[in-house]
């Protein structure tokens, strides 16, 4: 399968800036047991003057902490179940498959190596590979029982270096590095 929506695999060409953060949630209503798990949001360059970018979503890794993500690998083989794999670029195209290995890890940043196949809404590459460098913006806990959300944090992973800062949506609270 080729290349045949509104990009190919080689407009997606990675560009600095990217980030990743954690976030612990739950929901209730439908069952959902609290679970941390991991975003990664890796830029491109702009492509016919739009931005572009690849969002990794919901992906649960089985790391003990945040500084300790090296070597650490994990995918889903279909789209939400359990991670969303998205290229946003004049629109949402969502890809059905994304596998992600942390290469490295220098403080608080990760290099990533994601691919992601299974174009589900023709944006064009079926798929793709990327290499890039994110930084850590933190973990946010987003739990539906009222309680201390440090300690609950602490359940899930290794909080040595966190402080919490204020959550610019105002709906979780939020721990960065410190």
């Amino acid at each position: 399968m080729g290349d045949t929506g509104l990009l190919t695999a080689r407009d997606l060409v990675p560009a600095a800036g990217g980030e990743w953060d954690g976030l612990l949630f739950d929901n209730q209503a439908v069952g959902l047991p609290p679970a941390l798990t991991w975003n990664f949001r890796v830029p491109f360059e702009a492509v016919g003057g739009q931005p572009a970018q690849l969002t990794v979503e919901w992906l649960p890794l089985p790391a003990t902490g945040w500084r300790r993500l090296a070597g650490l690998s994990a995918a889903s083989g279909s789209f939400a179940e359990p991670a969303e794999a998205s290229v946003h670029h004049a629109g949402h195209y969502r890809y059905d498959r994304v596998e992600l290995t942390v290469t490295e890890q220098d403080g608080p940043r990760i290099r990533v190596v994601v691919t992601v196949a299974g174009d589900l809404d023709d944006l064009g590459p079926a798929e793709f590979t990327v290499d890039a460098w994110l930084t850590f913006t933190g973990i946010s806990v987003q739990l539906g029982e009222a309680g201390d959300a440090l300690a609950r944090l602490a359940e899930f992973t290794d909080t040595d270096g966190l402080a919490e800062v204020p959550d610019p949506r105002g709906i979780a609270s939020r721990f960065a590095p410190g």
